[in-house]
Order: structure tokens, then sequence, then C-alpha cells
């Protein structure tokens, strides 16, 4: 069984968190405010641990329920507290000012930023950016199984990502190595697009990339 870290307290750690529990997985929520930490570990779960960014991490994988720019903040703050740790970058680097572009350059990705910043030792994996917290809570889309595209540098961390999306019930998707990010972040950019637009009616942030073979 893996163990897992979740640093924030929003709706994707709910989301994310939701799957954990199926998993069977232990879990541990961390936030700057232990409040909103303590509370999402009680909507989750008694088995649930909570603390601040200053308690030991318990999970081999730690998951950056985070905005960007906080995402950047964690990695630097935390530094080797994070080595020997995988962890998971859900970010979608969007300019929210204009929702008009991406906030980092042509030729990078925010997973890419992060594992400059990151310390020796951890290795950074961008998952579940293309999954909406409402789908990840109800654990489908449509009736299916939701696909969780995965992207890094390591085969084992790809190995043990993937192993835990399989067991929270879901479908892993490798797709190569970490500079894959800027596709799945660019394409995921479109996609919110999509739900903020008034001529889609029916989407709602609740839709789901889904590969049907």
């Amino acid at each position: 069984m893996t163990n897992i870290t979740i640093i924030g307290s929003g709706n994707m750690a709910r989301g994310i968190g939701t799957r954990a529990v199926v998993a069977g997985s232990g879990l541990q929520i961390l936030d700057r405010d232990p409040a909103k930490a303590a509370s999402l570990a009680a909507e989750l779960g008694a088995q649930v641990t909570s603390g601040t960014l200053t308690s030991p991490l318990t999970g081999d994988i730690v998951v950056l329920a985070l905005p960007f720019d906080a995402a950047k903040e964690i990695v630097t703050t935390l530094g080797a507290a994070l080595s020997g740790k995988t962890v998971i970058d859900i970010t979608n680097p969007v300019d929210f000012s204009t929702f008009d572009s991406l906030v980092v350059a042509p030729g990078t990705s925010a997973a890419e930023e992060l594992a400059a910043l990151a310390a020796p030792g951890v290795t950074i994996v961008k998952a579940f950016n293309t999954t909406f917290a409402g789908a990840l809570v109800a654990g489908t889309a449509a009736g299916l199984p939701l696909d969780v595209f995965i992207a890094s540098d390591s085969d084992e961390a790809n190995a043990t990502v993937s192993a835990f999306v399989t067991a929270a019930g879901q479908r892993p998707i490798v797709v190569g190595p970490l500079r894959r990010a800027r596709e799945l972040e660019g394409f995921q950019f479109l996609v919110m697009t999509l739900q903020a637009n008034p001529a889609f009616e029916d989407f709602n942030w609740n839709t789901s990339l889904k590969v049907l073979v």
C-alpha cells in the first residue's frame, strides 16, 4: 500500500483524497491552515491524518494540490524534506487574469520548472492535471473510469503513480518523459477554456479526457 501526502485542502485535494481512500492508501492532508487540513481529513475518513506544512511527510507520494505559484513556493521551502519522494504536480499554469494564455514560456512547462527548483533526489511527476475535482470525487465520467495522464523522467516513478491510479479505480496512461507535460498543460488549458465558454452550456467543470480504443 502506498502512503499519500496531499498538500492543499481545496477541491482537487478533496478529489484526489477521495481516490486515495478508495485505493486504501494511508493519507495525510497538510495545509498552511491546520483547521482546513483537519476539516478535509475528517470529511475523508477517521483514518486520515492532518497537519501543517512543518509536519513530517508520511507519504511516499506527495501531491501538490495547489496553484502553480504556491507549488513553486512549497517545492522551494520544503527543499530536502521532499528528497526521495515522488512529487505529483497537478498544476495548470494558466494566466487567470486573462484566461487567455499560460504563464510559462514556450518550450517548457510548470512541471519542468518545478523539477528545476526541486532539491536533489526529488522526482517530479505530472499527473491529474487533466482531471477535474468533481469527476475525481465521483470516480467516473459518463459511466467510465477516468484516464489519468502521467509524465516523468523516471520509469520507477511512473510505475508508482500508475499503481496508485489503478488502485484508485482509474486508468493510468504514461505519455512519456516530463517534457510531455508541455502538451498536457497546453491541451488542458484548451479544455478549461471550453468550460468557461457560454457556447457549451453542458460543460460545467465536470468533463473528462478519455482515450477510446
